[in-house]
C-alpha cells in the first residue's frame, strides 16, 4: 500500500491494530517522503536508523494488544525539545555538536506510548521569530504556493519545521512549542491544526527554554481529532517542572461528540483591527455563522486591554529570554570561540556568544537585559506584568459571565513569501503574533483550526480560545468548527 504517509493518526492507529499495514511500512514511506523533500528544510537531523528500531518495537507491541494510540505513529521532533543522544540545537549555532545524555518528558511520553522518531524539525533560533528565517539550517519553506506563483513561502515560525512536514506528509504529526503563537501560527499558515494546551499541561522539562512563563509544548496535526489523540499522550504530571499540574489527563478524543448546542460562543470586539484584510474579517464571519448553525449561542465580549497584550508580550518574552540564555557562555556544551593570546574570560563569553547567537536572537537578548536593568525595571518589566494581570482578568470575567469558548481569527494575513518581512522594521514582523499572545499571557488553552482559503488559494486559519484545563472542551469545539468547514484542501506538490 503507498501513500501511507498520508493518513492522520486516527487512520493509521487502525489500520495498525487491524493488522492491515505495518509501523515499519508506515515509517518506510514517510522517510522516502522526507529524503525526497530536502528542498523544504523542514527535517535538519534525520534519525532513519532509530526511527526503524522504534517502528519494528512498536509492531512488536502491536502484536501482542498493549499498543496505545500513538503507538507506531511516525513523527517529527521540533528541534528545541532534547532527545538522547540526537543533535539538539534549537536552530542555533551556539549548541553545535550538543547531543544531550536524556530525554524531555514530553518526547519520553510519546515514546513510551510507542511512537516512533523520524527526525528533528527546523525552527526559528530558541524559537524566537514568526517566519522560520532565524535558523542556522536556513529557511522551512512552505509546500503551500501562492496560485501560479513559484515564489517561496514561510510555512510561520518558530514551529516552521513542524508545520511544513506535518502539510508536506512527510510524517503524520509533529510536536511545537508555543511561547506567543508558535503553534497556532504556523499551522494556520499551512492548513495543519495545531493547539496550545493550558499553561502546566504539558512538562517543559528536557525543552529548550525561550520565556519560562509563556513556553508550553503541543502538537501539530493534520485534523483536530488527531490533535486529541497526540496531545493525551504528551500530557501527564512532571515532578521534574515545579509548574507542571498534578491533574488527569482526560480521554480527549472520548469528548469529540461535535455537539455544541448552548454552547457560548465570544467574539471579542477588540480582535476587529483597522487593517484587517477583508478575506480575514470574511472568514471570521462565517467561522461565527458555522457555530452558531450548529447549535452555539453567539455572543458579543469585550477584551479591554487586548491591545496592551503584543507590547508586554515583547517586554516580558525578551526579559525571560535574556535570563534562559544566559546559560550559554561556550563553557559546559557547544560552541566555544577561538581566542587569541591575552583574551580572557569576558573576552571569550563575548565573542562566543557574538559568533553563536544570531540577529534576531541578540536583539531580543538587548531588549531584555534592558528591561530588567536597575533603573528601566519598574518602567518596563513590572508594568508589563501589571498589564499581563489585567489581560488575565479579562478572560476570567468573560468565561465567569457563562462564555465556553472565544472565536477569533489566528493571523492577520495568509502566508507571506520569504524575504519579504525581513528587512522591514522588526514589529512588523511581531504584529503576526498579534491574534494568539493573549492566550500564553494568560496561560489558557488555543487551537487553530483550518477553515478556509484566500483568494491566491493560501490557507486561512480561525483560533478557538477555551477555558483554562478544559482542553477536552475546546477541542469538541474546534472539531465542530473543523466538520462545519469541511476544509480538505492540500498543497499541490511541487518539491
Amino acid at each position: 500500500m503507498s501513500d501511507l504517509n498520508t493518513l492522520t493518526i486516527a487512520d493509521a492507529r487502525d489500520k495498525l491494530r487491524a493488522g492491515d499495514i505495518t509501523s515499519v511500512d508506515l515509517t518506510k514511506d514517510c522517510l522516502e517522503q522526507i529524503e525526497a523533500a530536502g528542498v523544504l528544510g523542514a527535517f535538519v537531523h534525520n534519525t532513519p536508523d532509530l526511527a526503524l528500531q522504534q517502528a519494528e518495537a512498536a509492531d512488536q507491541r502491536q502484536k501482542s494488544g498493549d499498543a496505545p494510540a500513538m503507538c507506531g505513529i511516525p513523527l517529527g521532533i521540533k528541534d528545541l525539545y532534547c532527545t538522547k543522544g540526537v543533535p539538539t540545537q534549537a536552530a542555533s549555532r551556539i549548541l553545535e555538536g550538543f547531543r544531550p545524555e536524556y530525554e524531555s518528558t514530553v518526547t519520553a511520553n510519546l515514546f513510551a506510548a510507542g511512537s516512533v522518531m523520524l527526525g528533528k524539525l527546523n525552527m526559528d533560533e530558541f524559537a524566537m521569530g514568526s517566519s522560520n528565517e532565524t535558523s542556522v539550517y536556513g529557511n522551512a519553506v512552505n509546500p503551500w504556493r501562492r496560485g501560479n506563483d513559484d515564489a517561496a513561502l514561510t510555512p510561520g515560525g518558530s514551529s516552521g519545521g513542524s508545520a511544513a512536514a506535518v502539510s508536506a506528509d512527510l510524517c503524520l504529526a509533529a510536536t511545537g512549542t508555543d511561547t506567543g503563537g508558535s503553534i497556532r501560527q504556523p499551522a494556520a499558515f499551512t492548513g495543519t491544526t495545531g493547539i496550545k494546551p493550558t499553561y502546566g499541561r504539558c512538562s517543559r522539562w528536557g525543552i529548550v527554554a525561550f520565556a519560562s512563563s509563556l513556553d508550553q509544548a503541543g502538537p501539530i496535526t493534520k485534523s483536530v481529532r488527531d490533535a486529541a489523540i497526540m496531545l493525551e499522550a504528551m500530557c501527564g504530571h512532571d515532578p521534574k517542572d515545579s509548574t507542571s499540574a498534578d491533574l488527569p489527563v482526560p480521554d480527549f478524543e472520548a469528548m469529540l461528540s461535535g455537539d455544541i448546542k448552548g454552547k457560548i460562543i465570544g467574539i471579542p470586539a477588540e480582535y476587529r483591527m483597522d487593517g484587517m484584510p477583508d478575506e480575514i474579517e470574511k472568514l471570521w464571519s462565517q467561522g461565527t455563522e458555522m457555530l452558531k448553525d450548529a447549535g452555539a449561542v453567539i455572543r458579543d465580549i469585550s477584551l479591554p486591554h487586548f491591545k496592551y497584550a503584543l507590547p508586554a508580550y515583547y517586554v516580558i518574552a525578551p526579559a525571560e529570554a535574556s535570563s534562559n540564555l544566559a546559560r550559554y557562555d561556550g563553557v559546559r556544551y557547544g560552541h566555544r570561540a577561538g581566542l587569541e593570546a591575552g583574551d580572557g574570560i569576558t573576552e571569550m563569553y563575548e565573542k562566543t556568544r557574538a559568533e553563536g547567537f544570531g540577529a534576531e536572537v541578540q536583539r531580543r537578548v538587548m531588549i531584555g537585559t534592558y528591561v530588567l536593568s536597575a533603573g528601566f525595571y519598574d518602567a518596563y518589566y513590572n508594568r508589563a506584568r501589571k498589564v499581563r494581570s489585567l489581560i488575565k482578568r479579562d478572560f476570567e470575567d468573560v468565561f465567569a459571565a457563562g462564555v465556553d469558548a472565544i472565536l477569533t481569527p489566528a493571523t492577520p494575513s495568509a502566508a507571506f513569501g520569504l524575504g519579504e518581512m525581513t528587512d522591514a522594521d522588526p514589529v512588523q514582523m511581531f504584529l503576526n503574533d498579534v491574534f494568539t499572545v493573549t492566550v500564553n499571557l494568560a496561560g489558557l488553552p488555543g487551537i487553530s483550526v483550518p477553515t478556509g482559503l484566500d483568494r491566491q488559494g493560501l490557507p486561512l486559519g480561525l483560533q478557538l480560545i477555551g477555558r483554562p484545563w478544559e482542553e477536552g472542551d475546546l477541542l469538541n469545539c474546534a472539531y465542530a468548527l473543523e466538520q462545519a468547514a469541511g476544509f480538505v484542501a492540500k498543497p499541490g506538490k511541487w518539491w
